[in-house]
């Protein structure tokens, strides 16, 4: 049996072929409430820092960067933590002013509450002199 050694310094003579633009998107589960949406995303290895959520053009936009590995020592590394992105259309019926998130544990939870409807109102007249 021949035994192997690990050279003491990898040569890469291809060029790398991972794109830094890559990105995962996060499963998620969506639930409607009496009051509003619950948009529940598993994004695991990131933290609360690292979390970007925001709305445009009634596009919520959801943005998750894990915490990076030590890369010091490594002779190989076939595995790398990239990105999370996801985009969702909201409908008018959101209160887009009011949407709240939490982060605990890799999961984070956005409320996206709905628009109060609008009470119908009387309109008194009064007499024109």
């Amino acid at each position: 049996m021949k035994e192997t050694t690990i050279p003491a310094k990898v040569e890469q003579k291809a060029p790398d072929t991972r794109e830094e633009s890559r990105t995962i998107v996060p499963p998620v589960d969506i639930f409607e409430t009496e009051n509003g949406l619950v948009v529940v995303a598993d994004l695991p290895g990131v933290g609360r820092d690292n979390v970007e959520i925001g709305v445009d053009k009634n596009v919520l936009t959801l943005k998750g960067a894990p915490a990076g590995e030590s890369r010091e020592g490594t002779l190989l590394s076939e595995f790398r933590l990239v990105p999370y992105f996801r985009q969702f259309q909201l409908s008018e019926e959101v209160d887009q002013e009011n949407i709240q998130a939490e982060m605990k544990y890799g999961v984070l939870t956005i409320h996206l509450p709905k628009v109060k409807a609008k009470q119908p109102r009387k309109i008194t007249v009064s007499v024109a002199e």
